[in-house]
């Protein structure tokens, strides 16, 4: 048997990312052979990916990334904030971000296979640091953008991530206005692009409402109407009240600076994603009854 030193597993450590005490084990179950030792431990990193991929990740960051005139915007996802703020895993969704300007993948699958300026591909990088911090971790989604004007990203801590396709203007007007979506949340840029349901739900709120208040039937559609019409003021970008200026809107603001918006998007960590709630005391409970 050859004898494990704390210098070779010191090495495997720094060629895996992994713990010391898997670095040991590989080095005893490999006989000291450190090669050998590394290609066991990078099956077990790909076995453990696939053992936790099932559990649920709903913390995490907003990666940004802008190069020229490509930008891209990504979700990255763990299952706690404290990996969420793990120097290894901020530095996976930087890498998987500029991967997703560079590589122009189709999907967040076909990100996988994209090399990383690494020289490693995402999906790689993604396995490594699972298994380095043992939880599910994934790109959820992803925009990219080509444009022909400027890019403005605002990240707000690590939890809100907006990009802004912005044509005319300047700098400072598109981190403004990117300022403004992180904290006010339009829904679209206008009212074309809200959901006819979401509408239709409003309508019939209001609707209801008035009944409710004793409203002649005759004043309903106009009362819900005016429902409608404040709802799209609230939640379409160009309508909404500057956040640093309320008596000008957005729309104003872009006409006073020679600028329009094509388009933006804006990622909230965890948006849509049913978090388990676990109730510790039943479990211990349950563990104490074995």
């Amino acid at each position: 048997m050859a004898e494990i030193t704390a210098k070779m597993v010191g090495e495997l450590r720094e060629m895996t990312g992994l713990g010391m005490m898997d670095c040991k084990k590989a080095l005893v179950e490999a006989n000291g052979d450190l090669k050998a030792a590394e290609e066991a431990l990078r099956i077990k990193s790909g076995n453990k990916a696939s053992k936790v991929a099932g559990r649920t990740a709903a913390e995490g960051t907003v990666a940004a990334f802008v190069k020229g005139g490509v930008g891209a915007l990504a979700e990255i996802n763990c299952e706690t904030d404290f990996v969420g703020k793990d120097a290894g895993f901020l530095a996976f969704a930087a890498a998987a971000a500029e991967a997703i300007v560079t590589g122009n993948p189709a999907d967040v699958e076909a990100l996988g296979n994209v090399k990383t300026a690494s020289g490693e591909t995402v999906e790689e990088l993604r396995k490594a640091i699972i298994a380095k911090l043992g939880e599910n971790i994934n790109v959820r989604r992803f925009t990219r953008i080509e444009t022909e004007g400027q890019l403005a990203t605002y990240l707000h801590g690590s939890k809100i991530g907006v990009v802004v396709d912005l044509v005319g203007g300047s700098e400072v007007l598109g981190k403004d206005i990117a300022m403004h979506i992180a904290a006010c949340k339009p829904k679209s840029l206008d009212a074309s692009g809200v959901d006819a349901e979401l509408i239709e739900t409003e309508r019939r709120v209001a609707i209801e409402r008035a009944k409710e208040a004793g409203k002649p039937e005759a004043m309903l559609e106009k009362i819900a109407e005016g429902t409608v019409q404040k709802f799209l003021k609230e939640v379409t970008l160009l309508s909404q009240p500057f956040v640093k200026d309320d008596k000008q809107s957005i729309e104003q603001l872009l006409k006073a600076n020679g600028a329009s918006i094509k388009s933006f998007t804006m990622y909230v960590v965890g948006e849509g994603i049913e978090k388990k709630v676990v109730d510790f005391a039943a479990e211990v409970a349950a563990a104490a009854k074995v």
